[in-house]
């Protein structure tokens, strides 16, 4: 490990409870900032009620640190909005926001656009799908931004449990993610969970970011903040265990091709070779292949859709 990345570790990762609520809370009054939470969700009626709940009621009732509380569906078949909405947040239609340029799938094209509708200096996103969620979650990944102006992007970090077997999940980060960093951009090494959908930033930074539409968001993120505004402007904070649901193999291997692309064009800023990914599953009469296309757009900077510049004005 690089010795700037081992002092980045010392100065740069942290617990949640670091920094008590209370003390965010003060920090919030005396500098003005706003606290926005984002969740993108597809189909997670059986959990995003849960979640909102939890935030609304310790950090918007209890201590008002977070300031809105916004859920963009991107096209759920079950409940996702109905209960999303009863338990407190606002509920936004990934296809109404931005209607001139039509959405595609994908998480990215979801946290790209909610930059529209969301107005908090501090932009905190949560993924929908977490279990026995702690308010820690946005408290702590926010309280770096809100105590300490030099930093402009914070991650999650936690155990990652694969049923009963501890540290077992995040499958993607330790087979692509994590060798792509250590050896293309070795001073993000030292980030635990650099594919984790818990994370917070300023909205000037946000702004200014290209954003892959699919899976490669997250690792495309954290490249383009490390270039833009520098390694210590880039913080972790330990929030103690995440657990969700986990995907099945193919499409994990789904996930860890988008990802590969997106590295891939910082690395080179090329033409794709072959933007698809080809998996096999038996069938009756042997393996089958599929093969499904690789996300292969990206969102420009918020700063240059004319809807946010004119939003910003008025």
């Amino acid at each position: 490990m690089l010795e700037e990345v081992e002092r980045w570790l010392d100065a740069r990762s942290w617990a949640a409870g670091d920094r008590p609520v209370q003390h965010l809370l003060s920090a919030k009054r005396a500098t003005g900032q706003s606290v926005s939470v984002v969740l993108p969700a597809l189909d997670e009626e059986a959990t995003v009620g849960d979640i909102v709940a939890v935030i609304r009621r310790e950090l918007v009732l209890g201590v008002p640190l977070v300031d809105e509380i916004v859920v963009v569906d991107s096209g759920s078949s079950d409940r996702t909005s109905e209960v999303a909405a009863a338990a407190g947040a606002r509920v936004v239609h990934r296809d109404a926001i931005l209607p001139r340029i039509p959405a595609v799938p994908g998480k990215g094209e979801v946290l790209w656009r909610s930059l529209l509708v969301t107005g908090g200096d501090i932009v905190c996103f949560v993924d929908a799908d977490l279990r026995e969620f702690s308010a820690d979650f946005v408290s702590g990944i926010v309280g770096p931004l809100l105590t300490d102006p030099d930093v402009h992007l914070v991650k999650a970090m936690y155990d990652r449990p694969l049923g009963t077997a501890p540290g077992q999940g995040g499958r993607v980060t330790e087979l692509m993610a994590r060798p792509l960093l250590n050896m293309h951009w070795p001073q993000l090494a030292g980030f635990v969970q650099p594919l984790g959908g818990e994370y917070a930033a300023r909205r000037s930074l946000l702004e200014r970011l290209p954003f892959p539409v699919g899976y490669g968001v997250e690792l495309g993120m954290l490249v383009d903040a490390l270039h833009l505004v520098g390694l210590d402007a880039l913080a972790q904070v330990d929030v103690g265990v995440r657990v969700h649901r986990h995907q099945d193999g193919r499409a994990l291997g789904r996930m860890a091709a988008a990802i590969y692309r997106t590295a891939q064009l910082r690395l080179a800023r090329g033409h794709l070779v072959r933007p698809a990914l080809t998996q096999f599953e038996r069938g009756v009469d042997g393996f089958e292949p599929h093969t499904y296309a690789v996300d292969t757009e990206e969102r420009p900077p918020m700063t240059e859709i004319t809807e946010y510049a004119t939003r910003r004005v008025a």
